[in-house]
């Protein structure tokens, strides 16, 4: 009925947009009869056919709803992005600050005083102090040098653009360098950098005796050493930085003099060899040549903005947009960025060029960068600002020869992106590309994926290597002959190396990575008082790989015929590790084998290459490489000769599964048919943490039971493995005979349990033991756990009948519990199994979360299969991120989005099987908000489940969830801080150990009678036998043994029966030995005396009043009774209650 209302409504909404002729005729409004001439028309509504009032609407009305739908999208994402434009904006108190500030060194600076003229090299006129802000490789070079006041000094860089934005403000000053201090032939041999380097350490030197200026500190403009700046702040504020430029006068040196081709770096002034080569044979410095050229250039590139920004009046806005979305990327800072200027040049570009309109917001001057970025490969076809170049300016090829990606300034001599590397920006290419296909997404908080949502590198790539000791590439460069390129990056092997590094590991790595990336050296800052710090001096350089899921694991790499041209060049690059090899379709080939045998093992193959190039080609010894694409695995890895994180067993358990299901389908004497078999257990979905190990029997450490035949251990022998019973789920055809009595159903289905074991006895040998509530068959070592089903059991659990003989459909937990078992819980494994086979790291993903959950003490709270939908969500929609390809950085982002995602505010939907439409994503949301009071905290929407969110219903509470966020985020700054900083203690099992010391008691249990000890996050210092040997397994018949006993779950589940409303009682599930025990805050307060409530609780009398209260005693003398034998210790920690 719903649907039809909406229909109806709709054409009368729609009329306008008839044509003129219908709306004349038909859709006029129908005057009443007038009685008297003076009274007022009355209008009415038109009165539709019923044809008209269901006619499915036009094209155009469909187009016109698809754009009022978009509209709103975009509507909501341009207010957020206003909102955060406020927030970045400088107030203008800040500005008074900074204006005061710059006003001050203005003045001090031009009051700097002469001195006299001394030889470049002669250091003596600066103060022991203030030391100078470059490494002088060479010592010596030729040229005079005195200070003097500056030509002038001015504003430069965003600040006076108004493209300055929080929280990072830094403004920029340009100080130029008065003409009789310069020399033109100081572009060679570094002369002019040092000077530069020298009036700066001048300026300092200065400045340092006035109380106006507060810190002082050298640093280099985006990483570049032949560029130091100097970085002032306020002697009472450090809320902005005030960076100083040093710069030759303009139009001092010409430009045609820095060309990519040119050599400003003679040979033999470097190396102090004598040589025979002409200046026409020394090789080009294009690097150095464009660093220098970039100092002649800065306020030519203002004026240029300043009059593109002034035409446009979202310039500024839309730059700041862009700042922000690089700065979330790590994109923004150190070498070879992609920083606020080259924003600003980029959106200058798509003006000039008309590819943007000057008369766009920022939200479409965002938008069209970014869409420009995903679909330009400035690598191949580099861009110019360049209108009218003079004579002199190079070609774009010149600049391509010389560069890896090429974007020209106005001037049309100088390439902006000279420092970066193609990686870098493809790196950029990509997260635009990316930012794109999530941007109309209605699905997707387009905003917050957009420009709030940071992308560290070990979150945003599958695997990351660091290279340690940058003191090795000396070496590389040697291997690599790199000596030009040395002398271009004035000494700075890692610069010098970098790009070769990179094109060997592209070349190696192939098809196995989407994307190569790697970090951008940070600006170094180091005090005025120090000496400029070596080139070894940075943080370790990081690489980041992108993984291509179906090829990165591969352990063949198999290259050319033996007979083919490029063999020799196969061989070249491997060395050693290639060998000819005869494959099945009889080619005769080089190829590489790689070691692996589990799949945590292929999953390192990218290790193994990485190394391996790096030891061959670039000198770097193995020990220099920190690889830390899978350190996290560990904790649930098992096997000694070949260790596993669970895959290949899983396959077993789903293989032996399918056997059985197959055998369960063709039994034939079946009273009914079988209408479907189904998984119902987290192992058929491959996201068990320890995966049932099929398993020998040790019949020595047991009795046989006399009846049943069954395994029981022996008496003192501590307790056996844990086998877990496999669950599945046997769906029997409907039939008239059926009853309608809930009690007759259960014996019907207890006699099914009965008939399918002895037909399973009878035609396969497997021992079986059936139950009223399942049958356990033994398979395989492994126990299966089949459960008949009834499709018509929850409706019959729902019926009564009431005291008038009246029918009642009420729900009820029994009923729910039912469907839950036979229903949802199978259709879910069946849906995770198909995504299992999609993304092949989805499983390990879950396995370590659900790892992290136990051992946190949150796996009562956060349940497997809550986990497992939390996880599918990071794999279904992944955005700003790729799908996880590796399972470290699908468990980091798990930990990010637990911490991070407002549970009070928002629905998390899981898209699976891409069910849900954008109408979908709108309605639960709708409902959601307005049900909000009575929904569970964490609200987790699917297909098949809209409204209530069933997996989440009874747990987490509020107070658990709020915990659950804090111990998420603390273990991901914790987990990411060990694995990006080499120099800290390697122990990321650090995460997995929960802090005890916010529970009141904690009940230690005797490590003997825990069955899963060999699970526990640190390895027990002894272990203990179970009953298990080593062997193959028989497939069928042998003796049952005790299936699903656990000790620890029984003593548990006592325990909040007894006492669950005094206490919490949390324990990790892989072998954890100490349960911690929390008491309820309203646990210790006093309650009228009832005889009801006397359980536990001892009695008060004051006055007349009888209450009662916990007896702290009696209950931890009961935790130790209802363990005997089990618990070994109860620890009373006194002062966290009051008795």
């Amino acid at each position: 009925m719903k649907k039809k209302a909406t229909v109806a409504e709709e054409p009368v909404e729609m009329a306008p947009s008839e044509e003129e002729e219908e709306e004349e005729d038909s859709e006029a409004p129908v005057k009443a009869k007038r009685s008297k001439p003076d009274e007022e028309v009355v209008y009415q509504p038109v009165k539709l056919s019923r044809s008209d009032l269901y006619r499915p609407p036009t094209a155009e009305e469909l187009s016109q709803l698809k754009e009022t739908e978009s509209l709103f999208h975009c509507s909501l994402l341009k207010m957020q992005m206003e909102e955060l434009l406020r927030e970045v904006a400088l107030s203008e108190h800040r500005r008074q600050q900074i204006d005061s500030f710059t006003q001050t060194v203005t003045e001090l600076l031009q009051a700097v005083p002469d001195s006299p003229e001394v030889e470049v090299s002669d250091l003596s006129w600066l103060s022991g102090a203030v030391k100078i802000p470059f490494l002088l490789m060479p010592k010596v070079t030729k040229g005079k040098f005195h200070m003097a006041p500056p030509a002038s000094v001015d504003l430069i860089g965003s600040y006076p653009l108004g493209t300055c934005t929080k929280p990072r403000i830094v403004v920029d000053l340009a100080v130029t360098i008065p003409a009789d201090v310069l020399h033109p032939k100081d572009i060679l041999n570094q002369r002019y950098p040092r000077k530069r380097a020298l009036y700066l350490a001048g300026l300092a030197q200065y400045l340092a005796s006035s109380s106006d200026i507060g810190a002082m500190r050298y640093s280099c403009l985006h990483g570049n050493r032949l560029r130091p700046v100097l970085l002032l702040t306020p002697p009472d504020s450090s809320s902005f930085t005030v960076r100083v430029h040093a710069c030759p006068p303009p139009g001092f040196f010409k430009p045609s003099r820095f060309h990519p081709q040119r050599n400003n770096i003679r040979t033999e002034w470097y190396t102090g060899l004598q040589t025979s080569q002409s200046d026409s044979s020394e090789p080009p410095t294009p690097h150095y040549n464009s660093s220098v050229l970039g100092d002649l250039l800065p306020r030519a590139h203002l004026q240029f903005l300043s009059a593109v920004s002034s035409q446009c009046s979202a310039f500024a806005k839309g730059v700041a947009l862009l700042k922000v979305w690089l700065r979330q990327r790590e994109l923004d800072q150190g070498t070879g960025c992609f920083n606020g200027f080259l924003a600003s040049m980029l959106l200058a570009y798509l003006l000039t060029t008309h590819r943007i309109s000057n008369t766009m917001t920022a939200y479409q001057l965002l938008r069209n960068s970014l869409n420009f970025l995903a679909s330009a490969d400035l690598t191949v076809n580099g861009i110019s600002l360049a209108k009218d170049p003079d004579s002199t300016a190079p070609p774009l090829a010149e600049f391509h020869s010389a560069f890896q990606v090429v974007f020209v300034d106005p001037s049309g001599h100088l390439n902006m992106c000279a420092d970066m590397t193609a990686c870098t920006y493809k790196q950029l290419q990509h997260e635009a590309s990316v930012s794109m296909q999530f941007w109309d997404n209605p699905s997707v908080d387009g905003f917050h994926s957009l420009l709030m949502t940071p992308k560290p590198m070990i979150r945003t790539s599958d695997h990351v290597f660091q290279l340690c000791e940058l003191v090795k590439l000396q070496s590389s460069c040697k291997k690599l002959n790199l000596l030009s390129e040395l002398m271009d990056h004035s000494g700075n092997y890692v610069h010098a190396a970098l790009p070769f590094i990179l094109s060997l590991l592209q070349q190696g790595l192939g098809q196995r990575v989407h994307l190569l990336t790697h970090s951008l050296s940070p600006d170094p800052e180091w005090s005025v008082e120090s000496e400029a710090p070596k080139h070894k001096a940075q943080p370790p350089l990081a690489f980041g790989l992108l993984l291509r899921q179906e090829l990165a694991a591969s352990v063949l790499e198999r290259g050319p015929p033996a007979d083919s041209p490029k063999a020799a060049e196969f061989r070249q690059l491997w060395g050693s590790r290639s060998e000819l090899r005869r494959f099945q379709d009889s080619a005769i080939t080089e190829a590489v084998l790689w070691d692996g045998e589990s799949m945590c093992q292929k999953r390192l193959v990218p290790k193994q290459i990485v190394t391996h190039l790096l030891r061959l080609h670039a000198d770097i010894p193995e020990s220099c490489v920190r690889y830390v694409g899978a350190m996290v695995d560990d904790v649930i890895k098992t096997g000694s000769e070949v260790p596993s994180t669970g895959e290949e067993v899983s396959l077993l358990v789903v293989q032996a599964y399918d056997d059985l299901s197959r055998k369960l389908w063709k039994l034939e004497g079946l009273p009914l048919s079988i209408t479907a078999v189904q998984g119902a257990h987290p192992a058929l979905r491959y996201t068990q943490v320890f995966p049932p190990q099929p398993l020998k029997m040790d019949y020595s450490f047991f009795d046989k039971e006399k009846t049943s035949r069954s395994l029981v251990p022996k008496e003192g022998k501590p307790c056996p493995t844990y086998i877990t019973p496999i669950t599945m789920i046997c769906h029997m055809e409907g039939s008239g005979k059926w009853p309608h009595d809930r009690l007759a159903i259960r014996h019907i289905r207890a006699a099914f349990h009965i008939n399918l074991g002895e037909l399973l006895k009878k035609q396969h040998n497997y021992t079986c033991r059936p139950c009223p509530t399942h049958l356990d068959v033994w398979k395989d070592g492994l126990a299966f756990r089949i459960q008949v089903a009834y499709h018509r059991e929850p409706q019959v659990l729902r019926e009564s009948v009431n005291a008038e003989g009246l029918l009642v459909v009420r729900d009820n937990e029994e009923a729910q519990a039912l469907e839950m078992a036979t229903i949802h819980k199978p259709l879910l494994t069946s849906t995770l199994h198909g995504l299992q086979q999609e993304h092949p790291c989805f499983g390990s993903v879950c396995r370590l979360v659900k790892r992290w959950l136990g051992a946190q003490l949150f796996s009562a709270d956060i349940t497997e299969d809550t986990a497992d939908l939390l996880v599918a969500s990071l794999f279904l929609q992944p955005a700003p991120f790729t799908s996880p390809g590796s399972p470290q950085v699908g468990f980091l982002r798990f930990l990010h989005l637990l911490s991070s995602f407002d549970w009070r505010n928002n629905p998390l939907i899981v898209n699976l099987n891409n069910q849900l439409t954008a109408t979908d994503y709108t309605e639960i949301k709708n409902d959601f908000m307005a049900s909000r009071e009575s929904l569970p905290v964490m609200f987790i929407a699917t297909p098949k489940d809209k409204k209530l969110s069933m997996w989440t219903k009874r747990a987490p509470s509020v107070q658990m969830l709020q915990r659950a966020v804090m111990v998420a985020a603390e273990s991901l700054k914790i987990l990411e801080r060990q694995l990006m900083d080499g120099s800290q203690t390697q122990d990321v099992r650090v995460v997995m150990r929960p802090p005890l010391d916010a529970y009141d008691v904690l009940i230690h249990l005797n490590p003997k009678q825990v069955p899963l000890l060999g699970q526990a996050v640190d390895c027990p210092a002894v272990t203990f036998s179970r009953g298990v040997k080593t062997g193959s397994v028989a497939q069928s018949g042998g003796a049952l043994p005790v299936i699903d006993y656990n000790p620890v779950t029984l003593y548990l589940a006592e325990l909040r029966e007894a006492f669950g409303d005094l206490a919490l009682f949390s324990c990790d599930p892989y072998g954890g030995t100490v349960i911690a025990v929390l008491w309820k805050p309203k646990a210790f307060v006093s309650m009228p005396f009832k005889t009801s409530q006397v359980s536990a609780r001892s009695v008060e009398v004051t006055g007349e009043e009888v209450n009662t209260v916990p007896n702290v005693e009696a209950i931890l003398e009961d935790f130790q009774v209802m363990g005997k034998g089990l618990v070994k210790s109860v620890e009373a920690r006194t002062e966290k209650w009051m008795v």
